[in-house]
């Protein structure tokens, strides 16, 4: 009877340790080789984004175009100085357990996650609107000035983030800090207490990781779809009012589906700004849609450590897009890396003076 005791409560045991594990090898290994990254990808985004604000104000913040996307650096430089904390915080419980916290660590993950968040979020507006305004320029290039103009596009800017913080308020009203004592040490510590979470949770989920997303993507994927129709219709006047000898010459050259080199250009910006942001969204809209059909995809249950290889993902997708901005517009922006190259070319020759 004692054998037949010991081997049910081992099994019990084997069963409730396997069932508490799972998915523990896959987070373990995505931890180690995505979270040692995010230092260097948040400060190398900071940076970039630093060079980004000043090269838009020395070129002169006099277009709509520029507007958003100095409005999107700053959005960027917030976000990824705000999920700083959050960061440092997952690096120390992954890799020093043993460090002694003056607080509950909860405040380092939590207190300024959302407020980064929705800085992301602002950002993503802005990025929505930056595909829609290039999309315009080509699709209605004679009303374009006087429908985007500067100051419309400044109140957009100021629009996307009081949506933004509007959106989250639900999320980020549920937290607070509160003080709690520890019978141990019969000392008081900071505690950080989410009343109501599973229900805002769902809230969030619902409304910021699933219903805007979609709408984002569809806007996205529309602006795409518009501008590679307009300049391909374009094309095809130009073409057809080009000599025949012009015709045969532009022939022997490959014609990139009939586009021009600027077309083209226009094109590629738009869809890799489209890219990324579908790229760097999507692990966030897979975990939200998976957690609103199985809500056990949370923290505190057996698929704890799976949630926690999505939200790593999902951060590691944010910093980079919230710092790889820099290659696009030094690739599609003449008027960027004319600036920027300008700079680096007088702080040469300053150096040099020196």
């Amino acid at each position: 009877m004692a054998s037949n005791s010991t081997a049910f409560n081992s099994t019990a045991f084997s069963t409730i340790t396997s069932t508490y594990y799972l998915y523990w090898k896959e987070f373990v290994w995505t931890s180690n080789v995505l979270v040692p990254s995010w230092p260097v990808i948040i400060l190398f985004g900071i940076l970039a984004n630093l060079t980004n604000i000043s090269v838009f104000l020395k070129t002169g913040v006099k277009d709509n175009v520029t507007t958003l996307l100095l409005s999107l650096s700053v959005s960027d430089l917030l976000y990824l100085v705000l999920i700083s904390p959050t960061a440092c915080t997952f690096i120390i419980l992954r890799f020093a357990r043993d460090w002694h916290w003056p607080f509950h660590y909860q405040i380092g993950v939590d207190l300024l996650y959302w407020p980064a968040i929705t800085c992301y979020d602002c950002s993503a507006f802005l990025s929505v609107w930056l595909g829609i305004t290039r999309c315009a320029c080509v699709a209605m290039p004679l009303r374009f000035k006087s429908v985007f103009t500067k100051a419309r596009t400044v109140k957009i800017v100021i629009a996307s983030f009081l949506l933004a913080v509007s959106l989250r308020i639900p999320i980020i009203s549920i937290y607070r800090v509160v003080w709690r004592t520890n019978p141990n040490t019969n000392s008081s510590y900071a505690y950080i207490a989410k009343p109501n979470r599973e229900a805002m949770t769902r809230v969030n989920d619902i409304l910021n990781r699933n219903s805007i997303l979609y709408i984002n993507f569809i806007i996205m994927i529309t602006c795409v779809s518009v501008l590679s129709f307009q300049l391909l219709r374009a094309s095809r006047v130009r073409r057809s009012f080009t000599s025949a000898s012009a015709a045969q010459q532009e022939s022997a050259k490959p014609d990139n589906q009939g586009l021009s080199t600027r077309d083209l250009h226009v094109l590629q910006s738009v869809v890799v700004v489209c890219s990324i942001f579908i790229m760097s969204q999507a692990p966030f809209l897979m975990y939200s849609t998976a957690r609103l059909i199985n809500q056990e995809l949370d923290i505190g249950t057996r698929y704890q450590f799976l949630f926690s290889m999505f939200t790593i993902t999902s951060l590691t997708c944010s910093n980079l897009n919230a710092s790889v901005n820099i290659f696009v517009y030094y690739r599609y922006n003449s008027k960027y890396r004319a600036q920027i190259n300008s700079m680096f070319k007088t702080r040469e020759t300053s150096l040099k003076t020196n």
